[in-house]
């Protein structure tokens, strides 16, 4: 057997500390919260992950199924069938072209002799009441 020895101490090196600033003692306390800290770094922005491919959306079936108007909304968008989709687009065109959305609310549609058998009884509807008095004028 073998008999370790034990390792001798090593002496420690002698630290030099440094000399306190005493400038800083002489200073009045009103002067030392008036010293402004370096502001922290941030640390670098990550980086975005790498952008997937776009790829174009198929439209909904439901959407582009053409639908059959009925009679009063024939008047304002023709007698054929045609997607929900391409309805709305025409009925705004004709809005737009007419000058039909009120002045003063733009979210409020004016009746006239082509839209009022859509709209029923109302001389004025908003858009978002359109959308639904389109579907109720929509062969099924």
């Amino acid at each position: 057997m073998a008999v370790k020895k034990k390792a001798a101490p090593k002496k420690k090196a002698a630290v030099k500390k440094a000399p306190a600033k005493k400038a800083a003692a002489k200073k009045p306390a009103a002067k030392k919260a008036a010293v402004k800290k370096a502001p922290a770094k941030k640390a670098p922005a990550k980086k975005a992950p790498a952008k997937k491919a776009k790829v174009k959306r198929k439209p909904s079936a439901a959407f582009m199924k053409p639908q059959q108007p009925d009679a009063a909304l024939a008047a304002v968008v023709g007698d054929k069938a045609i997607p929900r989709t391409e309805i709305t687009k025409k009925v705004w065109a004709y809005i737009k072209k007419n000058k039909l959305q009120d002045d003063k609310n733009k979210r409020m549609i004016n009746a006239d002799a082509k839209l009022s058998g859509l709209f029923g009884k109302k001389k004025q509807v908003s858009m978002f009441e359109l959308t639904k008095l389109i579907n109720d004028h929509l062969v099924k």
